[in-house]
């Protein structure tokens, strides 16, 4: 029985059908904001709902199945845990009378789309590995964004208190800045003050705008190379949990991850190496 599990999950048809139940979901899900649709075929979407649901637990059952039926092998896995907690929030008594929290299960029964889309994988992880410099990142545009809102009120408290009237609408206006919206408008506002008030306006842009965004990229670029690197790691060890021979097909895996890492490094080199010689060429 496990053996057949795993074929079924590993089978280049399953994912694909999972997918195409979970967008049959989603446009029910959907199609239940209408009125006119609901009113007219509001029992069928509800018995298209029912049957996506069944076809969840025998999935989470094959699933569960492809793990030996262990346990504590199936729940090693995350994604595993958020469908076990999704389908299982489904049956929860009373839920069915709650109108709002089934809603709110059956979304999140299409973010379960995540766990079949690699790509979309990887950028899930890669979100959730850049949240802690996200956060120190957003603590320090906090700050800057007080400073400046500071230094904003002291500057044009009299001469535009609609955006700089007290610190709180100093902060909004810096915040609105950060996108560079009506910037032109505020640099001529200050300009009627004072010529030095651009100063004011091109620091805080250089900063903040440019700055900070750059800095933002690059944590949520060596997020991605993180969780590459996570993934390489999770599919090397259920390579090596699947059979005995896992250990070469593990190989395989981590040897194409490194000659990826190797042309890159190598395209690295040669950008440097032709930056170099246009510079001698100069000189």
């Amino acid at each position: 029985m496990t053996a057949l599990c795993r074929r079924i999950v590993d089978s280049r048809w399953f994912d694909p059908f999972i997918l195409a139940v979970i967008l049959v979901n989603a446009v029910t899900l959907g199609l239940e904001t209408y009125d006119s649709i609901a009113r007219s075929l509001g029992d069928e979407l509800h018995t298209l709902n029912d049957l996506t649901l069944v076809v969840f637990v025998i999935e989470l059952v094959i699933r569960f199945g492809a793990d030996g039926f262990d346990p504590r092998r199936f729940f090693k896995s995350g994604w595993n845990i958020f469908d076990f907690v999704v389908i299982a929030a489904s049956f929860s008594p009373g839920l069915r009378q709650n109108a709002t929290l089934l809603r709110l299960v059956r979304l999140a029964r299409i973010v379960r789309a995540v766990r079949l889309l690699p790509d979309l994988r990887v950028l899930t992880v890669a979100v959730g590995r850049s949240i802690p410099g996200v956060a120190s990142l957003a603590v320090i545009t906090l700050l800057l964004v007080y400073v400046y809102g500071m230094v904003g009120w002291v500057i044009f408290d009299d001469h535009d208190p609609e955006n700089f009237g007290d610190v709180g609408q100093a902060m909004v206006t810096m915040f609105i800045l950060l996108t560079l919206e009506n910037l032109p408008v505020y640099i001529a506002k200050g300009q009627e003050l004072s010529s030095w008030t651009l100063l004011f306006y091109v620091s805080y842009v250089l900063v903040a705008s440019f700055l900070i965004f750059n800095l933002f990229i690059g944590i949520v670029i060596n997020s991605m190379e993180e969780a590459r690197a996570i993934e390489l790691h999770r599919a090397e060890r259920d390579l090596l949990d699947e059979d005995d021979v896992g250990d070469e097909r593990a190989h395989a895996v981590v040897l194409r991850e490194r000659l990826h890492h190797l042309k890159t490094a190598i395209e690295d080199l040669e950008r440097e190496i032709e930056a170099q010689g246009r510079s001698r060429a100069r000189r």
